[in-house]
């Protein structure tokens, strides 16, 4: 239903400006009655606050019809900060493409969440962790759970994938820097712990595993010394771990419903997840840059 974009509604029929008529001397001659000299500053202010009245009306329709942009100033808004961020360390055209590939990423969780019958909020960028996006669930059970989770990936790799394919093109090898970044990306979200989209896997697989990846953290972490990995994803990766296996242990008959997958879905999730692993690490094989400084 489109929306009616004036205020006030237009009246029904058309009202068109008359010229005035020309003066009666009786009605000039009649004295004007005192009763009506004092309601006509009255009229004249009641006409005011009505006008008023339907202005600020106006104004509070226009606010209403906005409200849905908001969101997306809000992502667009995110998108420009994460740039300048990381113009600052890589340079623009790096940063442009970076952003480009985190916001593929995310789509593919969006259009999974949507035919789920989910809906799903635009991705929000935060500068070094990446970007996000919110929903009120993943799906009613486990199984839709691991196909959002593994769609982001899956849709991130083939936009990995179309960077090799631009670089081949060009021979610049921005684009391959930009095809590594993507697969690296990719491929370290399917570490199997929660919140990253190999937990969400992994819970129609083995929720086991989500202490697997846990401890996997934790080596990295030490190898590759970072405060992001090591207070933030090492941290909520704790907290959500426990939280979803005590969830889990409680065996409820939510959480039973919740958890029991078929075992050809099972199947299917593993074959995914296992395929990517494969083709994410073959394609970081092939567009590995090394770095030399002149």
């Amino acid at each position: 239903m489109e929306a009616n974009t004036h205020w006030p509604p237009a009246p029904i029929g058309q009202t068109f400006e008359q010229p005035p008529a020309p003066p009666d001397p009786a009605f000039e001659s009649r004295p004007v009655e005192p009763e009506l000299r004092r309601q006509s500053p009255i009229r004249r202010r009641m006409s005011a606050i009505g006008a008023g009245a339907l202005a600020l009306l106006a104004k509070f329709k226009t606010a209403i019809l906005l409200l849905p942009k908001l969101k997306l100033f809000a992502s667009t808004g995110t998108i420009l900060i994460s740039l300048a961020a990381y113009a600052v360390f890589w340079g623009w055209p790096f940063a442009a493409g970076f952003i480009a590939l985190l916001f593929v990423h995310e789509m593919g969780h969006v259009i999974a969440l949507r035919r789920e019958g989910l809906k799903a909020s635009a991705p929000m960028f935060i500068p070094f962790l990446g970007a996000v996006i919110a929903a009120r669930s993943l799906g009613e059970n486990a199984t839709a759970e691991a196909r959002v989770g593994l769609a982001g990936p899956v849709l991130g790799s083939i936009g990995a994938a179309a960077c090799v394919l631009v670089w081949h093109v060009t021979g610049n090898d921005l684009w391959r820097a930009l095809a590594f970044t993507g697969f690296f990306l990719n491929l370290f979200n399917l570490l199997p712990v929660v919140p990253l989209d190999g937990g969400r896997a992994m819970a129609a697989m083995a929720p086991w595993m989500w202490f697997l990846g846990l401890a996997a953290l934790v080596p990295l972490a030490l190898i590759f010394p970072n405060p992001i990995i090591l207070l933030i994803i090492i941290l909520f990766a704790a907290l959500g771990t426990y939280r979803r296996w005590k969830l889990r242990s409680a065996r409820g008959a939510e959480q039973q419903h919740y958890y029991r997958v078929r075992p050809l879905d099972r199947a299917h999730v593993a074959a995914v997840y296992l395929s990517l692993i494969a083709l994410l690490v073959v394609g970081m094989h092939a567009t590995t840059l090394t770095r030399t400084f002149s």
